[in-house]
C-alpha cells in the first residue's frame, strides 16, 4: 500500500512538473465591488494550479470582521506574500489602502516584475491627495503620473463606458497583424465574448502598449447579437493589450466579470496571457487547458450595476 501510494504521489510531482507554469508562484487580487472579483478570482487561480502548475496565492479585501467584503475598501490584508511573487493579477476597483499595504503593493510594482490587469484594474486605487501614494489613484495629476497606476502601468486609466453598461455586450475581434502572438494562440477570431461592455480608452494608446484584441459592441447581451452599426464601432477600442513598466511585461484587459469567465475562449485568454507575462510563451499549446475546476455559478454583476448607479459611481 505504501509503494502504491509513493509511486501515485511520483506520477503527480513528475506531471505537476510538466506543466507550463510549474515553478511560478501567482499572486492573485480580488477587491472590487461590482464585477464579483472574489468569486472570478478563485475560480482563475484553480485553473492556474490544477491545469498550468502554478502555485497560487488568493487576497480579498476584507471588512474588520476578517470576513471576505468587496465594500471594504481600506483593507486588503497578505500583500507582503508579493515579496515571493513571480506575477502579479490585479482585480481591485477604488481601494484606498494604508500605507504598510500599499507598500508592499508598490515594492512588487517598481521591482520590474510581471502585472496582470483586469478591467477595473485601469482604476484600482483611489487615494486621496497629500497621501504617501496618492499618484496611484486613478484620477492622480501627479506630473508623470496622471491617470495614477492604471495610466501609468497598465496603459489606461477610467475613462468611460463606450458600450452601454448593462445593455450592450462585446465581442472580442483580433487585432491586424496579432493573430500569430502567444497570448491569442488557439483563440479564432470572434470567440471571445463578455456580458460586460466595452470601456472608452484614449487612442491611440501609449506608444509602448500593443493592442491584440479589439472589442465589437454588440446590439445586445446575446452572444450571437449582431454587431451596433455606425461609428461605436468605428474605430474599436482595444479591450486586451501588452505593456512594459520597467522593463516588465504587463497584459491588460477591460474584460473580465465573474460571468465573462463563463467563456472558454475568455479564459484561454487569460491563463495564455499569465504564460506570456511570466515568460512562458513557448510552452503555451495549441489550446490551453482551461476546464473550469469545480461548481462555478457566478453572480450577475447587474444586481450591483443598479446599485452603484444610483450613486453616479463610474464602472
Amino acid at each position: 500500500m505504501r509503494l502504491c501510494v509513493t509511486f501515485l504521489f511520483l506520477v503527480i510531482s513528475l506531471t505537476a512538473e510538466r506543466l507550463p507554469g510549474h515553478g511560478k508562484n501567482v499572486v492573485l487580487i480580488a477587491g472590487d465591488d461590482e464585477y464579483h472579483s472574489e468569486q472570478m478570482i478563485p475560480q482563475f487561480a484553480k485553473i492556474l494550479e490544477e491545469r498550468q502548475g502554478f502555485h497560487c496565492t488568493v487576497l480579498f479585501s476584507k471588512n474588520d470582521q476578517g470576513e471576505i467584503d468587496p465594500h471594504a475598501r481600506g483593507n486588503i490584508p497578505g500583500l507582503n506574500a508579493l515579496k515571493k511573487a513571480d506575477l502579479l493579477i490585479l482585480f481591485t476597483r477604488f481601494r484606498d489602502l494604508p500605507d504598510d499595504q500599499m507598500k508592499d503593493f508598490v515594492d512588487y510594482v517598481e521591482s520590474g516584475k510581471p502585472i496582470f490587469g483586469i478591467r477595473t484594474a485601469t482604476h484600482a486605487f483611489e487615494i486621496p491627495p497629500g497621501r504617501t501614494y496618492s499618484k496611484y489613484s486613478w484620477n492622480s495629476r501627479e506630473p508623470a503620473w496622471e491617470g495614477g497606476f492604471g495610466r501609468r502601468v497598465l496603459g489606461e486609466t477610467w475613462i468611460a463606458h463606450h458600450g452601454d453598461h448593462g445593455k450592450q455586450s462585446t465581442r472580442g475581434r483580433i487585432v491586424a497583424g496579432q493573430n500569430a502572438n502567444p497570448i491569442l494562440r488557439g483563440i479564432p477570431d470572434g470567440q471571445v465574448w463578455a456580458r460586460t461592455d466595452v470601456y472608452e480608452v484614449r487612442l491611440p494608446l501609449p506608444s509602448t502598449c500593443t493592442p491584440i484584441l479589439n472589442g465589437e459592441v454588440l446590439t445586445g447581451m446575446n452572444e450571437t447579437d449582431p454587431a451596433v452599426p455606425g461609428k461605436l464601432n468605428e474605430p474599436m477600442m482595444p479591450i486586451a493589450w501588452t505593456n512594459t513598466y520597467k522593463n516588465a511585461r504587463v497584459f491588460a484587459t477591460t474584460l473580465g466579470a465573474a460571468e465573462d469567465f463563463e467563456n472558454e475562449a475568455l479564459r484561454r485568454l487569460f491563463v495564455n496571457a499569465a504564460l506570456w507575462a511570466v515568460g512562458r510563451e513557448a510552452q503555451i499549446p495549441p489550446k490551453s487547458d482551461v476546464r473550469l475546476v469545480g461548481e462555478y455559478r457566478p453572480t450577475s454583476f447587474l444586481l450591483s450595476y443598479r446599485e452603484e448607479a444610483a450613486h453616479g459611481r463610474p464602472h
